[in-house]
């Protein structure tokens, strides 16, 4: 990289995922518990989600000083430098709740709106994900590169579900609708980390509906980087209505049934 900014960023982001990541792995209590929920009872929050973000903000606070923040546990500053730090300290939390392994932590950077760096810390797996705009997707120093696209019916994809109860029974029934048209579906409870299966070639594709920015800001560009193609609905980027992340040749045949399935409502 010849922009010392994103170095600067992308050295920041590896650290504060690195040391999140060590605190969540290792600092997790016998009996944690759910400290308080969301959008349902079943939507939860762990003491061990704001003490990782605490830990981000407040390293990233002291070494850029200006910069803005948008996280999943309350942390909205809006910055005076043009540089805003999207983060989601604990991707997975049920998982992690129940001593599950897909669990991440996700951190992004963006300038003037723009992301351009990102960095996925997936502890249990030892696996740190990073990306810099236009300079490529990386896991553990080595390339990313997705998978060469298989036939529709061939492709293995991952969704996830809302914990809002309506929402998922509708998801639901577009899953069990699309499960006979592909190879196989995957739910690992973990956006973060499912686009960065998709990036590993693990995974031919990704969707969900209901992500919030830090749920998908890190792993969308990790995702692109490796050269697969992110959206939404057709025309469309990435967002809450819906999210796809595909191989190229899986990406516009798996985007435009999801579409025809109404994925992208309730």
């Amino acid at each position: 990289m010849t922009d010392p900014l994103l170095t600067e960023l992308l050295d920041l982001a590896l650290e504060a995922a690195r040391r999140a990541g060590a605190l969540l792995r290792d600092g997790r209590p016998a009996d944690l518990g759910v400290a308080a929920t969301k959008s349902s009872p079943i939507d939860v929050v762990t003491e061990m989600d704001i003490a990782a973000e605490k830990l981000i903000t407040g390293f990233l606070s002291e070494r850029r000083p200006g910069d803005g923040f948008l996280g999943e546990e309350g942390a909205s500053v809006q910055g005076s430098t043009g540089v805003r730090w999207v983060i989601d300290p604990l991707d997975g939390t049920v998982n992690y709740l129940y001593g599950l392994p897909t669990w991440a932590v996700s951190i992004a950077a963006e300038r003037e709106g723009e992301r351009i760096v990102g960095v996925v810390e997936v502890p249990m797996r030892r696996e740190t994900y990073h990306a810099v705009l236009g300079g490529g997707a990386y896991a553990n120093g080595a390339a990313l590169r997705c998978r060469p696209a298989p036939p529709l019916d061939q492709a293995l994809v991952s969704t996830g579900f809302n914990y809002v109860t309506d929402v998922r029974t509708h998801q639901a029934a577009v899953a069990a609708r699309l499960i006979p048209l592909l190879r196989d579906i995957r739910r690992g409870g973990s956006a973060a980390v499912d686009l960065c299966d998709v990036a590993a070639g693990r995974l031919d594709g990704y969707y969900e509906r209901g992500l919030y920015p830090w749920d998908l800001a890190a792993g969308d560009l990790i995702a692109r980087e490796a050269g697969a193609l992110t959206g939404g609905r057709p025309g469309r980027p990435a967002d809450g209505g819906l999210t796809v992340a595909a191989t190229q040749g899986v990406f516009e045949p798996l985007q435009a049934l999801l579409e025809e399935l109404g994925a992208w409502h309730d």
